[in-house]
C-alpha cells in the first residue's frame, strides 16, 4: 500500500492533544504559554525533518508519526484512539451501517473461499450463487490455495455500485465448476444493527441490537412497527454485548418510549457547556411495558438507552452491570484515510450522574475491569455489586440508582445458573461453532433439504449426533474441553447456529431465546 507523507496534519493535531494534557501544568502567561505551545509543535516538526532529510538510514517517519501520535493519545483517556487507514474503511463502514459487494457471507474453508449464506436479495443470491458454492475466480484473480488476508478478498468482491465482477465457482452439490453465466453487479449491501424483531408470545416483543449505526434508529423503528402491528403489548429491547456507536441514534430510540420534554441525557465540555437532549411528541411506545437488557459489556450508547429509561423511571433493566462509558468521541478525519477519535465532553443520565468508571490506572487496568467482576463475584451475586454512596441519585418516583460506574440493573440476572457455565456459553458463542457447523452442512447437506423450521427442531432435538460430532471437532483441533456435564447448553447453541445457516438471523434467536436467563426473567411476569 502507498504511504502518503501526511506527517504535517497529523502533528498538529498531537501537538494539540499534547497541549491539553500539559496545559494544567504550565503557569506562564497566556503569551508564554503560546510561545510553549508554538515550541513544541516546532520542535516535533523539525525532529521529523532530521529524521527524514538526515538520518543515516531510510525511515518511514509515517510510521514514527502514528507511534507518537499513539504515545500521546495513551496520556489521556482510554478511548481517544487513533485509527490508522487499513482499520477506518472497515470502521467507517461498519457505522455507515452497509457497504458496496457481491452480498456473500463467507468462510476460509481448507484454503477455498465458500459461502456459508447469500445475502437474501443480495446481487449474488439474486445470480443464483449458493450456500456451499466455492468462489475460484473473481474476474482473472485466483481465490483458492493462495493463504489471501481477508483485506485481500474484501478488495477482489467489493467495488463501486453498478460495477460488474465474473465469478468462476464449484459448486459441490453439483461436483463441478462452473462459471457464473451472468456477470454479478455490486450493490450497496446492508449491515444490519438490528439482528431480530420477533414475537416471544402473544404480547411480548423482542429486538436485538448489536450496534448503534447510522441505520440503527430506522432498522428499530421498522421492527417495533412490525411488532405492534401483531400484537406486542410489552417490548425487551436486548443490548447485551453492544459496544455503542453513535449516541444520537441512542437518543432517537430512547424518545420512542419518553413523554414529550422528559429529559434523555445531557453532556458536559471542558470549558463546561452543558448541552441538554429531550424526548419529543413524536414517540410511538410511550405507553407500553418496556424491558431493556445489558450486560458487562453493554457500553456507551447503550448505557445512554438504558440510563434514560431507568432514570425516568420509564422501564425495567435487568441483567448484570453494564461496562461504564460515560465519555463523548468526536471523530477527527486526516487525508491519508485515518482518524482520531478524541474525548470531547462526559455524558450525564437524566437524574445527572455520570457512569463512567475510573481510568487513573491506565488503559490496561481500565479494559481489563471487567474480568475483575468474576473474582470478586459480582458476576454472581447482585449484593457483590461495589456501589459508592456518595455518588446516589434518585429517579422522579425515589427508586435509588448510583454513578460512577455502568447502569447497575434493577432486576439482576446472574451469568449462569451454576458456576462454570460460563466458559462452555463463551464457546458456543465463539466463531468456532459457525465453522464447525458450516463444515457438517458441507458434508451433508441434503439431511435438511425440504424441512421446514417446525421439522427442523424435531430432527435436532432428537439426536445426539452433532454434539457428539462437535466433541470430537473440539478434540481434532486441540480444544481440551469437555462438554458432557453442559449437554442441553451445548445442543441448543448448535440447534441455533444450524437454524441461523439454514433459515436466518432470526431463527438463532428462536432457537436461542427459549432457554435464555434473562429472558425468562422477564417472562414470569413477576417483576415490579
Amino acid at each position: 500500500m502507498k504511504v502518503n507523507k501526511i506527517y504535517l496534519p497529523i502533528l498538529i493535531c498531537a501537538t494539540l492533544a499534547l497541549g491539553v494534557v500539559l496545559g494544567k501544568y504550565l503557569k506562564a502567561s497566556e503569551n508564554d504559554s503560546l510561545i510553549a505551545k508554538n515550541s513544541s509543535k516546532n520542535k516535533l516538526n523539525k525532529l521529523i525533518d532530521f529524521i527524514d532529510n538526515e538520518y543515516v538510514d531510510d525511515v518511514n517517519t509515517d510510521s514514527i508519526v502514528n507511534v507518537t501520535v499513539d504515545n500521546i493519545l495513551g496520556q489521556l483517556d482510554p478511548h481517544s484512539v487513533y485509527v490508522p487507514p487499513s482499520e477506518q474503511t472497515q470502521v467507517a463502514e461498519n457505522m455507515k451501517g452497509n457497504f458496496v459487494g457481491i452480498g456473500v457471507n463467507f468462510y476460509m474453508y481448507k484454503d477455498s473461499l465458500a459461502i456459508i449464506k447469500p445475502v437474501e436479495n443480495g446481487p449474488s443470491a439474486r445470480a443464483g450463487i449458493k450456500a456451499g458454492d466455492r468462489i475460484l475466480f473473481a474476474d482473472k484473480t485466483k481465490l483458492y490455495g493462495r493463504q489471501l488476508s481477508s483485506d485481500s478478498l474484501f478488495s477482489s468482491l467489493k467495488g463501486k455500485q453498478g460495477s460488474e465482477v465474473e465469478l468462476t465457482i464449484y459448486r459441490k452439490s453439483l461436483g463441478k465448476k462452473i462459471k457464473v453465466k451472468i456477470k454479478i453487479k455490486r450493490d450497496v449491501i446492508p449491515l444490519k444493527s438490528v439482528d431480530a424483531s420477533l414475537l416471544l408470545d402473544y404480547s411480548t416483543g423482542y429486538i436485538k441490537i448489536n450496534r448503534f449505526a447510522e441505520t440503527t434508529f430506522a432498522e428499530f423503528k421498522s421492527g417495533l412497527q412490525k411488532l405492534q402491528k401483531i400484537g406486542a403489548k410489552s417490548l425487551i429491547i436486548d443490548l447485551r454485548d453492544n459496544g455503542g456507536g453513535y449516541m444520537e441514534e441512542a437518543i432517537e430510540i430512547a424518545d420512542e418510549f419518553l413523554k414529550d420534554k422528559q429529559l434523555i441525557v445531557f453532556t458536559k465540555d471542558k470549558k463546561g457547556k452543558v448541552a441538554k437532549t429531550f424526548a419529543t411528541k413524536k414517540g410511538d411506545f410511550e405507553a407500553g411495558t418496556v424491558f431493556v437488557l445489558i450486560n458487562e459489556n453493554s457500553a456507551s450508547a447503550s448505557e445512554i438507552l438504558a440510563g434514560a429509561i431507568q432514570d425516568n423511571d420509564r422501564g425495567t433493566i435487568v441483567g448484570r452491570r453494564s461496562f461504564g462509558k460515560g465519555l463523548v468521541q468526536r471523530e477527527m478525519d486526516f487525508d491519508d484515510g485515518s482518524a482520531v477519535r478524541l474525548t470531547v465532553a462526559r455524558y450525564y443520565t437524566p437524574t445527572g450522574r455520570s457512569i463512567q468508571k475510573p481510568y487513573s490506572k491506565g488503559n490496561e487496568s481500565y479494559f481489563k475491569e471487567s474480568e475483575t467482576r468474576f473474582l470478586n463475584g459480582e458476576l454472581y451475586e447482585k449484593d457483590s455489586i461495589k456501589v459508592v454512596d456518595s455518588l446516589k441519585f434518585r429517579t422522579p418516583k425515589g427508586r435509588i440508582v448510583y454513578g460512577g460506574g455502568g447502569i447497575v440493573p434493577d432486576v439482576f440476572v446472574p451469568i449462569a445458573t451454576e458456576h462454570g457455565n460460563e466458559n462452555t456459553v463463551y464457546l458456543m458463542q465463539s466463531g468456532v461453532v459457525g465453522n464447525f457447523v458450516f463444515e457438517q452442512l458441507d458434508s451433508n447437506r441434503n439431511a435438511f433439504t425440504g424441512l421446514i423450521f417446525k421439522q427442523f427442531e424435531v430432527k435436532m432435538d432428537q439426536t445426539d449426533l452433532y454434539f457428539n460430532a462437535f466433541q470430537k471437532f473440539l478434540d481434532k483441533n486441540n480444544l481440551n474441553i469437555k462438554l458432557s456435564k453442559n449437554k442441553e447448553i451445548v445442543k441448543r447453541y448448535l440447534k441455533a447456529e444450524f437454524a441461523r445457516q439454514l433459515y436466518g438471523e432470526t431463527y438463532y434467536y428462536k432457537v436461542i431465546l427459549v432457554d435464555d436467563a434473562m429472558i425468562k426473567a422477564v417472562l414470569k411476569k413477576n417483576i415490579p
